[in-house]
């Protein structure tokens, strides 16, 4: 089977809501999506007051089948009613693409997670999640399910331009290669706080490390972590530097990166390090089935 075909233990729905009656169409199954999330952060978009227990918690369920039991939970509307705020998943940019993958999954599409950085939400790229669903003739297209309606952005959000959404090796290339200012790339004033950013090539590398897992199956949180705690960008080696570099080099061969990530030093172990954004720093382990 197409690995990206095949249900990973993150992305599987499990059984806690019927999932008959979901179009097949990836921009349908966006929309569908688009219409069960809230972001922790668009509680004023939508002109609600999320609840603070949610904004803590939901966020930190890294398994499909634990989101879509919170939605069964909230409610017992089909998938592809649009729901009120209150009725909805309080997630991340990685809960959009997450689901959209599961869903895209379910109904024949290849899809996988990229992490990578946007620039259409800000003058900064910043830290996002998309889906990365492939077409009929083999090609790949990067879509974000979050911005699907709701926002007023400039191109398809079915086909994201690969300008305005870099994934994370192509992030770091830019940064090493092509003269881009790492500064430029993270998370700035998170949770709306005025200075609590944090960027740089050692962010940029975080995602590297992430979005290589999710490539190999391992879509983790955005503020997992795992291997040598690095923090700021004097804490990267030759030797750290040039295994990024290697990961980067890799480009969009499959057969590479599931070689690379055989290597210890990338592979997700059981036990990492999760930098929770309201719970602190935690160690989690890791269910993999």
């Amino acid at each position: 089977m197409d690995q990206y075909l095949k249900q990973t233990p993150y992305s599987d729905p499990g059984d806690a809501l019927d999932l008959g009656g979901l179009p097949r169409d990836p921009g349908q199954l966006a929309r569908v999506v688009r219409d069960l999330i809230i972001h922790r952060g668009e509680g004023p978009r939508f002109a609600y007051a999320i609840p603070e227990e949610r904004v803590h918690e939901d966020a930190e369920s890294r398994y499909a089948a634990r989101l879509l039991r919170i939605l069964a939970e909230r409610g017992d509307a089909p998938l592809t009613e649009r729901r009120a705020p209150a009725e909805r998943f309080v997630g991340t940019c990685r809960d959009f693409a997450l689901l959209h993958c599961s869903l895209l999954r379910t109904t024949g599409t290849a899809a996988r997670l990229r992490c990578g950085f946007a620039r259409y939400f800000d003058a900064y790229y910043a830290d996002h999640w998309v889906t990365e669903y492939r077409l009929p003739d083999g090609s790949w297209r990067l879509a974000d399910p979050q911005v699907h309606h709701e926002y007023d952005i400039d191109f398809d959000p079915m086909d994201v331009p690969r300008d305005q959404f870099l994934v994370a090796t192509d992030a770091w290339r830019a940064c090493r290669e092509g003269g881009a200012d790492p500064r430029r790339f993270g998370v700035f004033d998170l949770n709306g706080i005025e200075g609590l950013s944090y960027h740089g090539l050692w962010f940029v590398r975080a995602d590297v490390l992430r979005d290589l897992a999710a490539l190999n199956g391992v879509e983790l949180l955005p503020w997992d972590a795992w291997g040598p705690e690095i923090l700021d960008d004097a804490a990267l080696d030759a030797e750290e530097l040039a295994l990024i570099d290697s990961v980067a080099a890799a480009g969009g061969d499959d057969d590479e990166l599931r070689r690379l990530y055989r290597d210890p030093r990338l592979t997700v172990p059981d036990e990492i390090v999760s930098y929770t954004t309201y719970g602190g720093v935690r160690k989690v382990t890791l269910g993999r089935t």
